[in-house]
């Protein structure tokens, strides 16, 4: 069995003899030939151009036995084929080129030409396709509506999210205008990834947590579901929410194939809020690739043994990989997982 039959058993919850694993996204930011590409590109660059997202892509493969390959890529790339561009600040962060602060602004957004504005991220696609020769699994991703939307209406990155909470609470009617054209949009990219080589593809609904209870619901989750609910038969798809724990079953009756966990809930924990046919995906804490490898290879055990009785695990961080990341620790996580036998 190779490792793209693997990672597809996996994620139809089929019995196999160890779990696959894959890294988040951005997944190469550790890595000394990663930073060399940084030197002559911009992260922008690199995201736009299809040989440099290939080369990205691949740069943690040719390192480590890894079962599926995560395109390189931004979830920013929807507003900004939507009609409103970003950058990054020079003391960090993101910084959109303007803010939705009206509705008018809400209605010039154009998300009728996703496909052809994001053509550079199908050309990515299908090179990483190639490259893989059919023995990986590829993964695609977007950010989910409400995680884009925050970025949008913020303006770029946020402490506190008034903006966006402010608008979802005072103004429903342009609040879902945004919502409906970033969930039109993000269905028509995912179906081009899937056109373009994807084997699967993950929704980031990053900033899912910052939400009341109560508004999680019709603020994002609802919003996945018309995106699930609208490929689920052409492509699997996984969900990661960061901080939406108590959400976990309301997430599995989406009809994704996969949820994805982060660090903050033992695992066996999550598998039992899950049902059976819904693969589990996660969960070592990012921090933990930049202790040792004796306390890396003894934790990722742990979950290994914890899901050891449960078909349909992926192993992977809680989170993304952090760029401290220590390659001694990548290699031991790898081998620990890649030795194990259930």
């Amino acid at each position: 069995m190779n490792s793209r039959q693997r990672f597809l058993n996996a994620i139809n919850c089929q019995p196999l003899e160890r779990p696959p694993i894959w890294v988040m996204r951005q997944a190469g930011r550790y890595l000394p030939e990663y930073r060399a590409l940084k030197e002559k590109y911009s992260f922008l660059e690199l995201a736009q151009t299809p040989e440099l997202a290939l080369e990205v892509t691949m740069q943690p493969l040719r390192r480590f036995p890894l079962d599926a390959a995560i395109l390189f890529s931004d979830i920013l790339v929807i507003p900004e084929a939507l009609g409103q561009g970003y950058h990054f600040r020079e003391q960090g962060g993101i910084a959109m080129n303007y803010e939705l602060d009206s509705v008018d602004k809400i209605e010039s957004l154009d998300p009728s030409a996703v496909e052809e504005k994001l053509a550079y991220v199908a050309d990515a696609l299908k090179l990483i396709k190639d490259e893989l020769a059919g023995e990986k699994a590829l993964l695609g991703f977007a950010g989910s509506p409400w995680t884009l939307a925050t970025y949008m209406v913020e303006g770029g990155s946020s402490k506190d999210f008034k903006k966006i909470k402010s608008l979802f609470y005072t103004d429903p009617k342009a609040f879902d205008q945004l919502m409906s054209k970033l969930t039109q949009a993000l269905i028509d990219y995912l179906r081009m990834q899937k056109a373009a080589g994807a084997d699967a593809v993950q929704i980031f609904d990053s900033w899912g947590g910052i939400l009341s209870g109560d508004d999680y619901e019709a603020a994002s989750l609802r919003w996945i579901a018309e995106i699930v609910s609208a490929l689920k038969e052409e492509i699997p798809i996984i969900i990661y929410a960061k901080g939406t724990i108590p959400h976990l079953m309301r997430q599995s009756a989406t009809g994704a194939k996969a949820i994805a966990v982060d660090w903050t809930i033992p695992i066996r924990e999550a598998a039992n809020l899950v049902p059976a046919n819904v693969a589990i995906q996660g969960n070592l804490d990012p921090v933990i690739l930049d202790t040792s490898p004796e306390i890396v290879s003894r934790k990722s055990n742990d979950i290994l043994q914890a899901m050891a009785d449960r078909p349909g695990h992926i192993f992977n961080l809680g989170h993304g990989i952090l760029p401290t990341a220590r390659i001694e620790n990548m290699e031991a996580l790898v081998d620990t997982v890649v030795n194990f036998k259930i």
